[in-house]
């Protein structure tokens, strides 16, 4: 195995492979390292991969290309108690035209594919390579030590695209410590079904896709359920706010169980057959958790570096791993042509990502994870306004109040849900959001 490169990037996800693409289109004899028997065996995401001018700048109608399974046409947001739900359902045509504003993708096969896109670029793909350490000169990062016999590998610069637990930027001391109220733990359930009976049940014809995501359906526990139709399987995904999980005594399957047996679901997943089940980390913190990205001959992209939105308007992270990892190989690109790996000349990457969306998007909506601290959204609000909404559409032949009358009547008469209550999450979200 060769034991010199001019680059080396610790993980084969979406960060890594578009740095190393990046890097070796622009001339750098990188090292795409991968401790899995092939890029995306471990990960266990199913979900919704939005558009990414960053990955369109290197294919030709991208969507072409790359094993997506479905386009999403339809995104909705469901309200959901245990005998009833409401479906708010956005649906534009536009998101049925490409370039698609977003695809389902089963990342074992899309994350396989970005990284055999490097390697066609020129980057050489080591898989069952385990990173342990960082090998350090004078204070500066030389080259990582792996599992392999042998196994020190030399670079002037190390890319960490590791995953949310990044070892080497805990190793570097760059990387702040893990605090269980900006973590969460995602839960995948995904499920075999034939595309015919997934076109029948959610409405679709040709590759058309959709992304549902479920409030009130996590027993308490600050979370919620994300779904996703993919060729002929759909993902289920439960994602829980690590602290409240702790503090709840529920387990994680537990909470999985009682949504698949709402009756609502039940009848939108009868026939489907459990394929695979897995559990994940997530970053949680947003802009908060974003740790020192740069240091003499090493940078840190991804979800490593905690770029993932999972608390905003939409739940992104692929894209902006990918779009991360293209900016960290820019920066590579340009310390090789000054021929300067120090943290100096690798604050380019910095100032890159801060002038990107990953970065605004972030700081936009750093408040966001305190909006969701709220328990009242996962404890009282769903039956709240399912019970407003029944109320208004419940014909029971007695005279009804005005719309303003009834919503008033129910605010100070449901006893759940308090006037003071709704006042401190409105100023809360609208400060978040």
């Amino acid at each position: 195995m060769k034991r010199s490169f001019e680059a080396i990037v610790v993980g084969a996800g979406p960060a890594g492979s578009a740095a190393a693409l990046e890097m070796a289109k622009g001339g750098v004899d990188v090292a795409l390292l991968e401790r899995g028997n092939f890029p995306g065996e471990k990960n266990m995401f199913g979900g919704m991969l939005h558009k990414m001018p960053s990955l369109e700048e290197h294919f030709d109608e991208y969507w072409n290309q790359a094993p997506l399974e479905r386009h999403v046409s339809k995104k909705a947001t469901i309200f959901m108690t245990n005998d009833a739900h409401v479906n708010v359902c956005m649906d534009w045509e536009d998101f049925d035209k490409p370039p698609y504003n977003g695809y389902t993708v089963f990342r074992p096969r899309w994350d396989n594919w970005l990284a055999e896109e490097a390697v066609k670029a020129g980057a050489t793909l080591i898989n069952r390579c385990t990173v342990e350490d960082l090998i350090l000169k004078n204070g500066k990062v030389v080259g990582v030590k792996t599992l392999r016999d042998n196994g020190e590998i030399y670079a002037p610069v190390v890319v960490s695209a590791e995953g949310v637990l990044s070892f080497l930027a805990d190793k570097m001391g760059m990387r702040k410590k893990f605090n269980p109220s900006k973590m969460a733990v995602g839960c995948k359930c995904l499920l075999d079904m034939p595309k015919q009976m997934i076109d029948d049940r959610f409405g679709l014809v040709r590759d058309q896709g959709v992304a549902y995501e479920y409030v009130g359906v996590s027993m308490g526990v600050r979370g919620g359920v994300a779904l996703y139709t993919n060729r002929d399987s759909v993902s289920v995904n439960m994602v829980c706010h690590i602290g409240s999980l702790g503090k709840s005594g529920i387990t994680l399957y537990d909470m999985m169980n009682n949504y698949l047996e709402q009756p609502q679901m039940k009848k939108l997943l009868n026939g489907a057959k459990l394929a695979e089940y897995s559990a994940h980390a997530i970053p949680e913190g947003g802009y908060e958790m974003i740790p020192q990205l740069v240091a003499d001959g090493f940078l840190i992209t991804g979800d490593a570096a905690a770029f993932c939105n999972a608390t905003g308007i939409n739940l992104e992270g692929i894209n902006m791993a990918t779009h991360s990892g293209i900016l960290a190989g820019k920066a590579v690109i340009a310390a090789k042509k000054n021929k300067d790996y120090s943290k100096g000349s690798l604050d380019l990457y910095r100032k890159l990502i801060q002038d990107s969306y990953v970065y605004k998007d972030l700081k936009t909506f750093k408040r966001a994870p305190g909006l969701l601290h709220d328990d009242r959204i996962f404890q009282k609000y769903p039956d709240f306004a399912l019970d407003m909404i029944k109320k208004i559409y419940h014909i029971t032949g007695e005279p009804k109040k005005n719309m303003t009358m009834l919503v008033l009547d129910h605010v100070l008469n449901n006893g759940k849900v308090s006037l003071m209550d709704l006042i401190s999450t409105v100023w809360t979200a609208w400060r978040a959001l």
